[in-house]
């Protein structure tokens, strides 16, 4: 975006808060009608292409990964494999460009382009919100692309109407590998207190993909804890939070593919920590509505020796972690037009490398340190439209493995307005300017790299800009969105290993459209979208190579879910699709045509008559054994051998939870 874009977008944000405030003095002015893009103190997700994964969603599907998580949304393609090897790209966008966090905790950027996006398990998840596009700036810094916001479940939500104290027993098997997975849960509330606590692990063997083979290095292998105690005393709550995910079995040297179509595996680590104490207002008022957090995680990927002799080493041991200490200080003043969210955050982050690659050179450390303010508008008037605008002003600083110092400051601006031009139907228009600092990148990179590797000297820092433009419809029983995208990031970090430099990488973008709509008839629900996303650097198509960002083409999905309360039945299924990807840029470079692929899972739910308490859940899924991969997955073409790590192949589970 041009600086004057920037400059008048800004002005439109301040005049749009200054004007608020002013109307605030002067409360004849407007009367307020229920809104349809705002909604909540937030931007309505799906409302502006965005995606939401419910409660429902989650507890129809029961994910055992985030492929399965995001499977009835094409926005988000999941790349294969096993569970730590899966990145997350929002059109074709990989999440570490986007404001990422798990209960307002903010998550890291991905650490090595053949590890996944971060490790999530979807057992501890209640619901996720994917922010597509103009993030706003209360979304948190460095959201590029978007935000995405992972929410774990709690106490309240598993007490059933009465009760003050319970608990939950999972358990499962799968076919193709799936293997066992249990989970055991305890929660209850006393007083002002209130307190939750689960554990989780599956264990189980690789799968097979549709055409037969075994997927070496797939065995599901995850351990995870969470819990959460809260206090409520005079109108105040403070929460102190606690979550751990641990995989640790053998996996392939590059779990995101097929590196010679091997089947040697090797012991793998890969761990997440996070601690955070909350606090907020129980009974806010207009003017006093805090919410304040600090914040502690650190994620491991720990690879030993596995291989002495050349060619190996380059491949071979690893030991990343980082860490991050941070915080959020915030404020929602409630004005008779809508809401403004004021406030202060930081984070450092501290990156770890131990660098015995072919170097042997031992640890190499970098950091970066982030302090930001902020403040977003939310604004609903009686003429129809509704707006969302915002501002943040962030100070970055990043010192690299030579103890060099880069520092500068920068100024994000956001604004979506929306306007119904007839009775539940609406256009809206977003754009933003994001100011991201200094890009990281895949520090896990350094791993091989020899003490001549350095920062270019004329590093700076990135940018992002957004454009939305779209319809909305919502007519009681059915909702509709057609959202256009485009999306420009300018400056991400790139390692160069050719000329030795981190450095900033050539411009990405991705532009497009996604379509989404739903209906519902009381006891049931259907539903679809439809994505297509053109992902270029500097006007050209990128490659299938597991980076920043992937090509993804054109995807679509369809969604059923049916009661059946006669018998206290819930039968239901998702039909994923993929159209054949390939570009002139992929054939010159030798790679092979993605082929399009169409895979049906199936869900069904039966609680006893007599004992309500229980729930049996069987899982289909990849009903007709498709051979094929998703989109976002590892290819390479040219003179290297890779093939991608095929998804499963027909897989059925059977599990039961039990409430008490």
């Amino acid at each position: 975006m041009k600086r004057y874009g920037i400059i008048a977008l800004a002005g439109v944000s301040s005049l749009a808060l200054t004007t608020a405030l002013y109307a605030q003095d002067n409360q004849n002015t407007v009367v307020l009608d229920p809104i349809t893009l705002v909604s909540s103190g937030q931007e309505n997700v799906e409302a502006t292409g965005g995606v939401s994964v419910t409660p429902e969603d989650i507890q129809a599907i029961q994910p055992a990964d985030v492929s399965e998580l995001f499977s009835r949304n094409s926005a988000i393609t999941v790349s294969g494999g096993a569970g730590p090897s899966k990145r997350i790209h929002v059109f074709g966008m990989e999440q570490s460009n986007l404001a990422v966090t798990v209960d307002g905790v903010p998550q890291g950027v991905t650490s090595w382009h053949h590890t996944g996006s971060n490790v999530i398990d979807p057992a501890f998840l209640r619901s996720v919100e994917v922010e597509a596009g103009a993030a706003a700036a209360d979304a948190g810094f460095g959201a590029a692309a978007g935000a995405v916001r992972y929410e774990t479940v709690g106490a309240r939500d598993l007490l059933t109407d009465g009760r003050n104290q319970g608990g939950r027993v999972g358990l499962s098997y799968g076919s193709n590998g799936r293997g066992i997975s249990g989970s055991l849960a305890g929660f209850g509330v006393y007083e002002g207190f209130d307190w939750f606590a689960m554990v989780h692990g599956a264990n189980g063997d690789n799968y097979e993909a549709g055409n037969g083979r075994e997927m070496p290095g797939t065995e599901p292998a995850t351990r995870g804890v969470l819990t959460k105690f809260g206090y409520e005393f005079e109108g105040h709550r403070i929460e102190l939070a606690y979550e751990y995910n641990k995989d640790n079995t053998d996996r392939v040297i590059k779990m995101n593919m097929d590196l010679g179509q091997t089947d040697e595996v090797f012991p793998l680590n890969v761990t997440r920590n996070s601690v955070s104490l909350k606090y907020t207002a129980v009974s806010p008022t207009d003017n006093w509505d805090p919410e304040a957090m600090v914040y502690f995680a650190r994620n491991g990927y720990w690879r030993p020796n596995y291989a002495a002799i050349p060619p190996r080493l380059t491949n071979g041991d690893m030991d990343l972690e980082s860490s991050t200490v941070g915080g959020v200080m915030k404020n929602t003043f409630t004005l008779d037009q809508g809401r403004i969210t004021a406030g202060v955050d930081w984070a450092y982050n501290d990156y770890r490398v131990d660098n015995f690659g072919d170097a042997g050179l031992g640890v190499w450390t970098l950091e970066t340190m982030q302090i930001g303010a902020f403040v977003q508008g939310r604004f609903e008037f009686d003429n129809g439209i509704d707006l969302s605008t915002g501002i943040r002003v962030d100070h970055h600083r990043f010192t690299d493995w030579h103890n060099n110092r880069f520092t500068d400051t920068g100024a994000s601006v956001n604004g979506t307005a929306s306007y119904e031009f007839s009775e539940g139907y609406e256009v809206f228009a977003g754009a933003s300017h994001t100011w991201l600092g200094y890009q990281v990148g895949e520090y896990g990179l350094l791993h091989a790299r020899d003490e001549s590797f350095t920062t270019n000297p004329d590093y700076r820092p990135a940018e992002a800009s957004n454009i939305k433009v779209g319809l909305n419809a919502n007519q009681g029983n059915w909702t509709g969105n057609l959202t256009y995208f485009d999306t420009k990031l300018k400056g991400l970090g790139e390692y160069n290993t050719t000329v030795g430099y981190l450095e900033n990488a050539d411009d990405y973008r991705s532009k497009g459209f996604t379509m989404q709509a739903a209906y519902s008839w009381g006891t049931g629900r259907i539903g679809g979208s439809f994505t297509k996303a053109d992902v270029t650097q500097n006007g050209t198509n990128v490659l299938p190579q597991g980076g920043t960002v992937m090509p993804v083409g054109e995807l679509a999905t369809l969604f059923i879910d049916q009661e059946i309360p006669q018998y206290n039945l819930k039968v239901g299924g998702t039909i994923e699709w993929a159209g054949k990807l390939s570009t002139a840029e992929m054939q010159e470079a030798g790679f092979a045509a993605h082929d399009s692929y169409t895979v049906v899972n199936l869900y069904g739910e039966w609680r006893p008559q007599n004992y309500k308490n229980i729930a049996v859940q069987l899982n289909v899924n990849n009903l007709f054994d498709e051979a094929y991969y998703e989109r976002s997955s590892y290819v390479q073409g040219g003179p290297r051998d890779v093939d991608p790590l095929w998804a499963p192949g027909r897989t059925v589970t059977l599990g039961v939870k039990m409430d008490f």
